[in-house]
Formats: C-alpha cells, structure tokens, sequence
C-alpha cells in the first residue's frame, strides 16, 4: 500500500470515529460506570461537524446548492462553525445568523473560517426577528443560496443515525444500559436513539435539557447553549426519549468545571449538563453497566464565558 493512502484528502474526512473515555475521578463507588463520547475530537469541535456533511449533500442533491454558491443557516453556533469548515474545504460562501447570548468565542471561529456573521436579539420563534426566520429569509432573497434547516432536515438526525449511533454501538456493546444527550435540534438524540433501541429496546433515552427548556418545563430564560429550546423542531423525535431531567445553569457548568479540573475534559455546558444527569442515571443502575453521555462540543468555545467566572 502506498504510505500516501494513509493521508485524508481533507480535513472533511477527520469527521466522525471519536473516542470514547471513562470517567475516573467524578462518579460515586456505586452503580454503573460513566463514559463520554468525545465529539469535541472532531476537526470542527462538535457533534455538529457529522450534520453539516449531511445537510451540504442534501442541499447539492436537490439542486439547492450550486458551485460558489451560499450557506445560509440559523446558529448557536456549533452548526455554523461545522458548515465554515466545510464550506471553506468546498469553496462555498458561508453566512449565519446567530442570538446575541451566543458565545463571543463562537463568533470568532465562524469569522475565523472566512464566513460572515450576523449577531440578532434572542427572541421567540414566532418572532419575525428571529434567527431561523432572518436566515430563511436571507436564503430565499440571494442567487445560488441555500438555507441548510438543521432545525427541520432529516439529513441531521440522519447523521447521527448513520454514524454516531453506530460508533456507540460498537464502542460500548451490550454493557450500554443508557444514553445520555440534549437536545436543541434535537438531531442527536432522535437519530442515535433510534438507531440504539433498535439494537436493544431496553437501552434507556435520556434527554438532559436546561431549567427553562419547554422540553421538561414552563419556558424561561437559560444560559446553557446548544441545547433546550422555546418549541418542538421537526428534527426531535420525542418517541425515542424515555425520559428527560432538567439541569440548572448552575449545575451545569460547575460539572463542565469540575471535568475539565479532574477529569482532564475540557468541555462546553451542555455536556456538563449531560454528565449531571448520566451520573444519576448511573447511580440506579448496577456497577457491570455502562451510561454513555455526548460530549457534544469543546469548552475552548467558552474561555471567555463561564470558564471565565
């Protein structure tokens, strides 16, 4: 074999087969073990890096997108620096619109990668105003644009059908009793979900969603990005979920704290957030079992956030 057959063509191809790590010194003595699902290791920083190949090929198959033509999408964040990277490796346009709680460290990665960003008021979906609504409407009002639509595609749970579940599959086998994810797209826990009860009914899905979501409560103000959400988008499939635990802001970067400190885990809120409800999952369940969370994104994203305080 030619040793160059080793080397990807791009870093495109760097996405997806992320490791998996136990935890060590954070779970009790008792009940199952607790194991992260490293997707901050992929090229982009997150999970999202898998559904920005999927919406880009659905968008090039169905003629939405063309040679030197436009991504346009709605943000918080991981999405868009996922779909930078790949527009910047396909020689596409990029522009997004993102909420202004949005981390600062967010929107210099998405410049970074050349693309274009517009910063809006955090307002409800219904809002004309709203990021998904600008950004839709962007899209229709340019030539050779396309919205991606993570939040109503089925080429993003589609991904994690395809691949994330899979990999887990493989990674934990028959010691998975749980899996633990949150849910702003919903994308992630729709499609590993589904892909995972359809190897063992009995494996539990658990959503993990921020105090304030509409998912476990009344809607109110949270801090915790990527994940949670005002309404149901089209790409969550709540018939997987078996359950969901509502985590506060607080708890939640404490623990992305406390894993980055004694677990060597440098990690963004939202996997706090999932860590806090994996290992209670894992506290009812016998020490031979395995509760696997998603480590959905890289802490480096919020230095100048909650790390910061």
């Amino acid at each position: 074999m030619n040793s160059l057959d080793k080397v990807l063509l791009n870093v495109l191809e760097a996405v997806g087969n992320t490791p998996m790590v136990r935890l060590q010194r954070i779970p009790s003595d008792e009940g199952a073990q607790v194991a992260l699902k490293l997707e901050s290791m992929n090229p982009g920083g997150s999970a999202k890096d898998r559904i920005a190949l999927s919406l880009i090929a659905a968008a090039e198959e169905e003629g939405r997108l063309r040679r030197g033509g436009t991504i346009v999408e709605a943000t918080a964040g991981n999405t868009g620096i996922a779909l930078a990277m790949a527009a910047a490796v396909r020689g596409y346009h990029a522009l997004f619109f993102v909420p202004d709680k949005m981390s600062r460290d967010k929107i210099r990665l998405l410049q970074a990668y050349g693309a274009e960003v517009r910063v809006v008021k955090d307002v409800p979906r219904e809002d004309p105003e709203n990021y998904q609504n600008l950004a839709r409407m962007a899209a229709e009002q340019m030539d050779n644009a396309a919205y991606m639509g993570q939040f109503e595609l089925a080429a993003n749970p589609m991904a994690h059908y395809r691949t994330t579940g899979p990999e887990i599959w493989r990674q934990a086998g028959h010691a998975l009793a749980a899996f633990v994810a949150g849910a702003g797209t919903g994308g992630t826990i729709s499609g590993v979900g589904q892909y995972l009860k359809e190897q063992d009914p009995s494996i539990q899905i658990v959503g993990a969603d921020p105090v304030g979501s509409i998912f476990t409560g009344p809607f109110q103000p949270f801090r915790i990005e990527g994940m949670g959400e005002d309404y149901y988008p089209s790409t969550l499939d709540t018939r997987v979920v078996d359950r969901w635990a509502a985590v506060s802001d607080d708890e939640a970067f404490t623990m992305a704290k406390r894993l980055a400190r004694e677990e060597g885990l440098l990690v963004g809120g939202s996997t706090g957030a999932m860590v806090v409800v994996a290992l209670q999952t894992a506290a009812k369940l016998p020490p031979d079992r395995l509760v696997v969370a998603l480590a959905a994104d890289t802490g480096r994203n919020y230095l100048s956030g909650f790390f910061a305080e």
